[in-house]
């Protein structure tokens, strides 16, 4: 049985980053917080905090606090009169930067939880779940994940898009396989980070030939979008983020009817399931309504 006193510590001291921020959540001394988490380590025989500025969580670490967060979510949903003495239970999940910038956000009302969110590539979130630190995530793995349910949401519509003056500097005569090739080495792109493929696949698929793309890495939704638009390079941006900037004409495909769609998934640990029957239903909800069949 774990000591989930010193559980609340380590959380703290994981999501706040001192000792200090810790102890002054919980109303007591820093010094009974390192105590707490010293006597847990020696007890588990392993280390379950960096020691820094600010602190962080060792994989045993957070792997512990995902722990406790479920623990408390189940006890919370049990009896929603009955609140944890220190508020509401905390909730970590993983979803993708494009669709927390666009559709995500509004079914987090549906539970009443601190979320914590793990921003990850599509391609990559599931092995946070492989991992045990996150209770959810959106991923593009229909696979479920071992001790997983994966529910299929629908696919978000991207097109590489760039402003009219961009795609007629670089674009402008590539009217074949091979002259779209040459311009695709010559012309810059803009990807989230280095785990973003998507613009890597689409202009492969394109050219029909691998790629070296190079350009400019812009780890924000938003921000992507408006390097695109200031005519600093072309990238993959879904529809229901570029409506209003297509319609206007600042943005244009670089090849039209040539999008692409990036399938989701919802998947969530099966010892979570029930507790989040109220969120994987608003998230089911919200799919079927934004994203395509």
């Amino acid at each position: 049985m774990h000591d989930y006193a010193a559980l609340a510590a380590l959380a703290h001291v994981i999501r706040r980053g001192t000792f200090d921020a810790a102890a002054a959540a919980l109303g007591i001394t820093p010094s009974a917080v390192s105590q707490r988490i010293k006597a847990l380590e020696e007890r588990l025989g392993a280390v379950l905090v960096r020691r820094g500025t600010p602190a962080t969580g060792t994989e045993a670490g957070l792997r512990l606090v995902q722990h406790f967060d479920q623990v408390r979510l189940l006890e919370q949903r049990l009896d929603d009169d009955m609140r944890p003495a220190d508020g509401p239970a905390s909730l970590r999940i993983a979803v993708n930067a494009d669709s927390l910038a666009t559709w995500f956000p509004a079914v987090l009302p549906a539970l009443p939880v601190l979320y914590d969110l793990v921003v990850d590539d599509q391609d990559h979130a599931a092995e946070w779940l492989r991992r045990g630190q996150v209770s959810a995530a959106i991923t593009s793995q229909p696979a479920p994940v071992p001790g997983c349910d994966s529910f299929d949401l629908g696919a978000m519509r991207y097109q590489a898009l760039a402003t009219p003056a961009f795609r007629a500097r670089y674009f402008g005569a590539a009217t074949d396989a091979g002259a779209a090739a040459d311009a695709f080495a010559a012309a810059p792109c803009v990807t989230f980070n280095s785990k973003d493929g998507l613009q890597a696949r689409w202009a492969e698929a394109v050219a029909g030939t691998r790629l070296h793309l190079t350009g400019h890495m812009v780890p924000s939704s938003e921000a992507f979008a408006r390097i695109v638009e200031l005519g600093l390079g072309w990238g993959m941006i879904p529809d229901m983020m570029s409506d209003a900037a297509r319609a206007s004409g600042a943005l244009i495909p670089l090849v039209p009817d040539r999008p692409m769609y990036v399938a989701l998934y919802w998947q969530v640990s099966r010892a979570m399931a029930t507790a989040l029957v109220p969120l994987t239903r608003r998230i089911r909800k919200r799919a079927t309504e934004i994203l395509r069949p």
